[in-house]
């Protein structure tokens, strides 16, 4: 698997706070204005001053993020009917959904991978007459390079309504990717509080307190409408290409520190 930590893209906010001894506010942002306290807002982005054992205190928010290409992807596919009652809707429905199941069982997917999606018949909207209706499925597919297979076949057995194609991560990768972001955040926290500690001329001497974010995935989503067919090969195979997935993770740790010898 081809994985990339990008540590220079990541969000990093820091605040030093010397909590007990002053009411000093020593910020990071090169916006602020230290000549004039009085205009000072406490609920600003960079919180309150942290409760340390001593009272002095270095407070690091950072973020991390790690890139990599996806192991699941997971595809909307279904089928579309009309006639002119609601049970002739529903036959023709349920006929098309066993030739995908049939489909599904064929290409090996396992039924733990398929989910029944929405279901409905109802009359036509508007002014036209009769009856239409519905019937999706939720389909996981572990071999992203089968999406298109997978498609083709569906389309072949009667699939008339192919939805959106989400590319993510695998419960299995999430976890292990989830410690890789926290460590890269960790790693920007470090490198946060230290270049803090030297500008401000006093030494790191531990850490009070570390706190972590539950791991946010962003998936790679493609419609219908993005989906390409090779016609001229002798038949519709088609091709849809993912980007990389992302896992975000953030951290914020609270280092203290003490005047430089």
């Amino acid at each position: 698997m081809n994985r990339r930590r990008f540590l220079a893209a990541s969000t990093v906010g820091a605040a030093v706070t010397v909590a007990g001894c002053t009411s000093d506010l020593l910020s990071a942002d090169s916006s602020s204005n230290s000549d004039d306290d009085s205009d000072a807002d406490p609920s600003g982005t960079t919180g309150a001053a942290p409760e340390t054992g001593s009272g002095r205190g270095i407070e690091v928010s950072a973020s991390g993020e790690i890139e990599t290409e996806p192991d699941l992807a997971v595809a909307s596919i279904g089928v579309e009917a009309s006639g002119d009652s609601a049970d002739e809707v529903s036959g023709e429905l349920a006929e098309r959904a066993d030739a995908l199941r049939e489909t599904f069982d064929d290409l090996g997917i396992s039924d733990d991978a398929i989910e029944d999606g929405r279901y409905r018949v109802h009359p036509v909207r508007g002014d036209g007459s009769g009856f239409e209706g519905s019937h999706s499925f939720r389909v996981e597919v572990e071999d992203v390079e089968r999406v298109g297979e997978v498609i083709d076949a569906s389309v072949d057995a009667g699939a008339n309504d192919v939805g959106q194609v989400e590319f993510t991560l695998r419960d299995e990768t999430r976890a292990e990717l989830r410690n890789e972001a926290v460590d890269a955040a960790l790693e920007n926290a470090d490198a946060e509080a230290a270049h803090i500690a030297t500008n401000r001329a006093v030494e790191l001497n531990g850490i009070r307190s570390v706190s972590t974010s539950n791991a946010d995935v962003v998936p790679v989503r493609s419609d219908g409408a993005e989906y390409e067919s090779d016609d001229a090969a002798g038949g519709a195979e088609t091709t849809i290409d993912s980007e990389p997935v992302t896992v975000r993770a953030s951290a914020e740790v609270v280092y203290g520190f003490e005047d430089a010898n």
